[in-house]
């Protein structure tokens, strides 16, 4: 039954995320909010609901490990997983401003959480957690973040319309506004519901196999809540627009590791376990991989081969996950 509720839960999840994101867009479109900033922050967060939502009802039910494992195995699985399946697909380049902003600034991102949530560094400290002024810290460094994408889309205001306007789209526009708001009003609903029965199987799937929250967060949960971005991906790589992947990953994995987790520690403070420094560790080199990238075999770009390097490093991370 669990197996059943797990899948069920994570529907509800996928469906309620996508029709919040469509409803929420359509709303906001007709209170003449601009594109730009409707795919900065609806379209943006809509992205991450699943994650966020997994990760604040986790911090409630002091489930810190199932939180911090959704992050660090959604980023994982996003860079190895995804890009490389990706790459595989169709190789891409990748722009200026991802070399010189935001995979720098993803790297420093990953780094610095992993040193707040490490506690137990240093001496007499037993437990590692994030605290509510973690989350908060968190989440000033995500609005920085967006301010400061902000101010650099404001340098060619044309760029910036146009990459918003691919962005801030939805199925709904056109609709009535009572039926829009219905609808927002119901994927929220079902977004918790989901959210709630995906996490409360995947806990009680834990303890049937004998795995640790900590593992099974890391593989099965972080892996669902990243489907939505895996068939991005893949319809992107297909369509040969495989540059659109890229663009999401590092925007879902700063969501995660400065939104997410500052979300869900300022509600609650969130204690691990079993979320050892290998974990962040793989994290981190998953990260600086992705900037090595630039630089090997062809410059700028990241090619087959690599693509099945970064698959087969997340093929043999689950491996050691699952023997762990």
């Amino acid at each position: 039954m669990d197996y059943l509720l797990l899948f069920v839960g994570l529907g509800l999840l996928l469906l309620a995320a996508n029709y919040l994101v469509d409803s929420s867009v359509a709303i906001a479109q007709r209170a003449k909010i601009s594109n730009f900033i409707i795919g900065l922050t609806i379209v943006g967060i809509g992205t991450s609901a699943p994650e966020l939502f997994v990760s604040v009802s986790s911090a409630l039910k002091n489930s810190g490990d199932i939180a911090m494992g959704n992050v660090i195995g959604s980023n994982i699985a996003n860079i190895l997983l995804i890009l490389g399946v990706t790459a595989m697909i169709f190789p891409f380049p990748i722009e200026r401003l991802q070399r010189r902003r935001d995979i720098p600034f993803l790297i420093l991102a990953t780094l610095f959480v992993t040193i707040i949530a490490n506690d137990t560094i240093l001496p007499g400290i037993s437990k590692n957690s994030l605290i509510r002024l973690d989350g908060i810290v968190l989440l000033v460094l995500f609005v920085a973040y967006m301010g400061w994408v902000v101010v650099q889309k404001g340098k060619d205001p044309k760029k910036a319309l146009e990459e918003a306007d691919d962005e801030a789209k939805s199925s709904l526009t056109g609709k009535a506004p009572w039926l829009l708001w219905a609808i927002a009003i119901v994927s929220l609903v079902a977004l918790i519901f989901g959210g709630n029965l995906f996490l409360d199987s995947a806990k009680n799937l834990a303890r049937a196999w004998g795995m640790s929250e900590a593992v099974i967060a890391i593989t099965i949960v972080a892996v669902g809540t990243s489907l939505p971005e895996l068939v991005t991906a893949i319809i992107a790589a297909t369509k040969k627009n495989p540059q659109l992947a890229l663009g999401n990953v590092i925007g879902s994995n700063l969501f995660n590791l400065l939104f997410i987790l500052g979300a869900a520690s300022t509600v609650k403070s969130l204690h691990f376990v079993d979320i050892n420094i290998w974990d962040y560790a793989v994290m981190f080199v998953a990260t600086i991989m992705l900037y090595l990238v630039i630089f090997t075999f062809k410059k700028d770009k990241m090619d087959r081969i690599e693509g099945v390097i970064f698959f087969a490093a997340y093929v043999g991370y689950v491996i050691y996950l699952l023997m762990r």
